[in-house]
């Protein structure tokens, strides 16, 4: 799949709507929709029975009520923790999904996703597959295609080897003087970074180049404001945001949104 074949909208939720709802939770999920989100960002990664769970950290300590790490951790355990209580006791009961939940409720609300694989050290390969074999499996024919991204390259290789028409995106903190070359190499169709680290002539070169720029994690309407690039930049606010329509409720300091650039 080429970039052209994503719909991919100016901006795009981080892990749900973190401001506004635990990140990575299917209430975070159903909190985009309401704000006005079609797309989401979330982070997948492997528990210690190899199942898909939706988790950002290699540890469970900072988002739920429970310790330990992810990967060793079995499913059923790890739903034993209540993923919702330290954002707001309104949300005491929502526990660390599953990746199927997710796509299920991503169906029901009509919401794409780019999905970043997020896999714990050694799991590199294995988190790779399982992420884009549950897409091939179970991805709603009525969504737009999703996009899968992520820092590593082992991942992406496995993702590309087990299901190439799933597009790839090349996740960076500072894109590198050879992005062409390693973005190339793995076949990715997008170009993800840092948007402090991103300046107005790299982020001219990737999209002269072809590629949509998605740019993390932005947070302010007028930013990143360095990095204007005219007619090919579409969006530099969040979602969600108090600062841009139809998301009036959502400006906190930990609010964290996606911004894409691209033609």
């Amino acid at each position: 799949m080429d970039a052209s074949q994503l719909d991919l909208p100016p901006v795009i939720g981080h892990r749900g709507a973190a401001a506004a709802a635990p990140e990575n939770t299917l209430a975070g999920m159903r909190m985009a929709h309401r704000l006005g989100a079609r797309w989401v960002e979330f982070d997948v990664r492997l528990s210690a029975d190899a199942q898909c769970i939706v988790l950002h950290d290699d540890t469970i300590d900072r988002t739920t009520d429970g310790s330990g790490t992810a990967a060793l951790l079995s499913f059923a355990v790890l739903r034993r923790y209540d993923a919702g209580a330290r954002f707001d006791k309104r949300f005491v009961g929502e526990r660390i999904p599953s990746f199927l939940e997710v796509i299920e409720l991503l169906a029901e609300l009509g919401l794409g996703a780019n999905v970043e694989i997020k896999p714990a050290a050694g799991q590199e390969a294995a988190t790779g597959r399982a992420t884009v074999g549950m897409l091939a499996r179970s991805w709603p024919g009525h969504l737009p295609p999703p996009l899968i991204s992520s820092f590593s390259r082992v991942a992406l290789e496995a993702a590309r080897d087990a299901a190439p028409a799933i597009a790839r995106g090349y996740l960076f903190g500072r894109i590198p003087v050879n992005w062409r070359e390693e973005v190339a190499r793995l076949d990715c169709v997008t170009v993800h970074c840092d948007e402090r680290r991103l300046d107005r002539t790299t982020a001219r070169a990737v999209i002269d180049g072809g590629y949509p720029l998605l740019a993390y994690t932005v947070n302010r309407p007028s930013a990143p404001a360095s990095c204007s690039t005219g007619a090919s930049r579409r969006s530099s606010a969040t979602a969600p945001t108090a600062s841009s329509p139809p998301c009036p409720k959502a400006g906190k300091a930990r609010q964290t949104g996606r911004a894409s650039i691209h033609r």
